[in-house]
């Protein structure tokens, strides 16, 4: 065989074998690389063009009722998008999707006409799995679905206050649901697809973190009475033709508050037409003055000095008090010249109340207010919740002391004025408040001397069941305690009071044998048929209590005594037998 001579080829022929011959090798070493060298990340690259994460909905933790009942629950909904440029191809079914929707089909196609050249856009939120299905089954191009919940309150308006509700995407916006959305929050999972480069799905590959639900909170409330002061301050509202309301109850050994209603509500279910101010939490957003029901506490701190006594009198004839420039009055006039500091309470005496206050001084009673919890934080952290004013003075003069004495000058909530009248049913502790159920009793401070608590619900109890009383708070079968106010309403557009505007107030507890709640009635601007506290607000509180003690099936401590069997009864008994 004859061998070839290199040397005889011309030199642009073995410059081509040359760069053959590198091209070869150059092939060679990039299908090594691809397949052995560099295979996981070309892999990975790979899968970033046809791998998806599609999210897996986590849904909101339930919100119960202390008894288990359901407040808040997460159902789940479905939520169509489009891929406007899909959709865009296929116009001669806009018309059928309108219709499957139930939109407007000149809305629509004005929409899909502005997106299509997005990707992505939302059709329609929240529909039922059903009319979900319906939608989807059409297969109309570029029209897709997504899991989601939407949260739904079994009690609609009655709780409406208290829980609050979500947004579109789940999260907490207004009242518990905001306070504890990281507690209720889920964690969204994720699960793996295969989509195509139009981003339709081909294959489910495998879910790669599971969806975590959120937790479960119990709250204190008991539904059962949250319904009964939801009825009860709704007919006042309406019989009285006033503006607003609110009320709450206490578990006076817990601080639990097992009730939360105000007036007007509305359905968190269907806020197409809500008004902002029906969604006011007005017991814990609303301040005021007290009036009359801060006179206990300023008797409180009259017999902690130890200058004073129940049965120690006061002159209050003629009914009015000068001082400086002002005058204070009474407005129901006793029989004689003096009360005792019971009957200050029972005939709820300005004139009485302020020279008890310039005796022992307008500090005492600021301290005796402010170990109650006026003026303080409640500590329950519900989003917009008001601290009030507790004024204190340098120098107390002889104005700003009467006035705190009757209940001026000062501004509380409802959620204030309730737990303070729990310190006198607890026997003179006060325990934190909680929208939680509470599963240990806390110990309580002792903030009011025992023994003086203990007489000033005696007292308080003389109020609603003596002669000339607020005998519309009187529960049949219970032995209960309370007071009343009436206060004058600020004038929004100049200084001083505005002309018959006011609250009518109620605070008590019950029964007397061993407190178990405090219940607080604030009823706002009532128009019609009188506005005193003893009149607008003391009947609810009596309805409100006597339900509630029935329901927590608390023994009666005021059942008559059964009639004693005379001995000639006995003897006809025997005679007959």
């Amino acid at each position: 065989m004859k061998k070839i001579n290199f040397s005889l080829i011309p030199w642009r022929f073995q410059v081509v074998l040359g760069l053959l011959a590198i091209m070869v090798g150059a092939i060679a070493w990039r299908i090594v690389t691809l397949q052995v060298l560099d295979h996981d990340f070309l892999q990975a690259h790979g899968d970033a063009r046809s791998v998806r994460h599609i999210p897996i909905p986590a849904h909101r933790g339930l919100i119960s009722d202390r008894n288990g009942e359901p407040l808040a629950v997460s159902t789940p909904v479905v939520t169509l998008w489009a891929n406007g440029k899909e959709l865009a191809g296929a116009r001669d079914r806009w018309g059928e999707l309108a219709s499957a929707l139930g939109q407007d089909p000149k809305a629509l196609s004005e929409r899909l006409a502005q997106s299509s050249d997005r990707e992505f856009m939302y059709l329609v939120r929240g529909l039922t799995p059903e009319k979900g299905e319906q939608v989807l089954d059409l297969k109309v191009p570029g029209v897709y679905s997504q899991e989601e919940f939407r949260r739904f309150y079994p009690a609609a308006d009655v709780t409406a206050h208290v829980l609050g509700f979500t947004d579109i995407d789940d999260h907490g916006r207004e009242g518990l649901e905001l306070a504890f959305n990281d507690w209720l929050s889920g964690v969204p999972g994720k699960r793996q697809v295969l989509k195509d480069r139009r981003g339709r799905l081909i294959k489910a590959v495998q879910v790669s973190q599971n969806a975590k639900p959120g937790k479960t909170l119990a709250l204190s409330l008991d539904l059962r009475l949250q319904y009964l002061a939801h009825r009860e301050l709704r007919n006042a509202i309406t019989e009285f033709g006033a503006k607003a309301g609110s009320l709450v109850m206490v578990d006076v050994k817990t601080g639990e508050i097992l009730a939360m209603v105000n007036q007007p509500s509305y359905n968190p279910n269907n806020r197409r037409n809500l008004q902002p101010s029906a969604m006011r939490n007005r017991a814990m957003i609303d301040v005021f003055e007290p009036g009359s029901t801060m006179k206990p506490f300023s008797m409180t701190a009259a017999l902690e000095s130890g200058r004073w006594k129940p049965e120690d009198k006061v002159e209050v004839w003629p009914g009015s008090l000068r001082i400086g420039r002002y005058t204070i009055k009474d407005v129901s006039r006793s029989e004689g010249r003096d009360l005792d500091l019971t009957g200050i309470l029972i005939k709820s005496s300005n004139v009485g109340m302020s020279k008890v206050a310039f005796d022992i001084g307008g500090q005492s009673i600021f301290n005796v207010m402010h170990q109650v919890g006026l003026g303080r934080d409640t500590g329950l952290g519900f989003p917009g919740e008001r601290v009030g004013n507790l004024p204190n003075y340098r120098e107390w003069r002889k104005a700003e002391t009467a006035t705190l004495s009757y209940g001026y000058g000062l501004s509380v909530t409802a959620v204030q004025l309730v737990h303070a009248y729990s310190v006198f049913a607890n026997n003179g502790k006060i325990v934190p408040l909680s929208m939680t159920r509470v599963d240990n009793v806390p110990e309580g401070a002792q903030v009011i001397p025992e023994n003086i608590a203990k007489t000033m619900q005696g007292m308080l109890q003389q109020v609603v069941e003596a002669p000339g009383g607020v005998y519309r708070a009187q529960v049949p079968g219970y032995h209960v305690a309370g007071k009343s106010g009436t206060a004058r309403k600020t004038s929004t557009d100049s200084r001083g009071y505005a002309e018959n505007s006011y609250r009518s107030l109620f605070a008590g507890f019950g029964p007397m044998k061993d407190p178990r709640i405090a219940v607080a009635v604030v009823i706002d601007e009532p128009s019609k048929s009188g506005y005193y506290g003893g009149l607008v607000s003391a009947p609810v509180f009596g309805r409100v209590m006597a339900g509630a003690l029935r329901l927590l099936n608390v023994a009666p401590d005021n059942l008559p005594e059964p009639q004693q069997q005379t001995a000639d009864s006995k003897a006809a008994k025997g005679g007959r037998s």
